[in-house]
């Protein structure tokens, strides 16, 4: 049973950001106040705006003002984000981060990342995406190689 304190550190964890609600929906939830750390475990839903992550487990931080500074996502991770150039990315990994502070995505292990309106896609072992600044970089791993795929339109489709 969670204890009405409890239940107001749940609520204090959909937190409003950029005038956007925060929607967390988890099988089971654990919280610490001291600690400012919140886990979510079991089928969890992120929601914010449009952007979405699906995640096994999430574990989020949070300063003494209770603002999210860090979110990791690990297990079987899928996301949906907008940057505010207005590109949007889906994709999967086995774990992400998101540090909402510099609005930078961590994904690693496994990525698949297809950048939606430009039809690129990044498959590697870590991709780092800034949705402020609209930057990715990626990494292979030790014996895998990035791969970007590139849908370029013929030159008669451009006349």
């Amino acid at each position: 049973m969670i204890t009405l304190r409890l239940l107001l550190f749940s609520l204090l964890c959909v937190i409003t950001l950029n005038s956007e609600e925060l929607k967390i929906i988890s099988n089971s939830f654990e919280g610490n106040e001291k600690t400012g750390i919140s886990i979510f475990f079991g089928n969890v839903h992120i929601s914010k705006g449009v952007d979405e992550m699906n995640a096994s487990k999430v574990t989020i931080y949070t300063d003494e003002d209770r603002a999210p500074y860090k979110y990791i996502a690990e297990g079987d991770v899928s996301f949906f984000i907008t940057a505010e150039n207005g590109s949007t990315y889906e994709g999967n990994a086995r774990r992400a981060v998101f540090l909402p502070n510099k609005g930078e995505y961590r994904f690693s292990k496994e990525v698949h990342l297809k950048q939606l309106n430009e039809r690129k896609q990044i498959d590697g072992d870590e991709v780092i995406v800034n949705i402020k600044d609209g930057t990715a970089t990626a990494k292979g791993a030790e014996k895998e190689p990035v791969i970007m795929i590139f849908n370029l339109k013929d030159r008669k489709e451009n006349k």
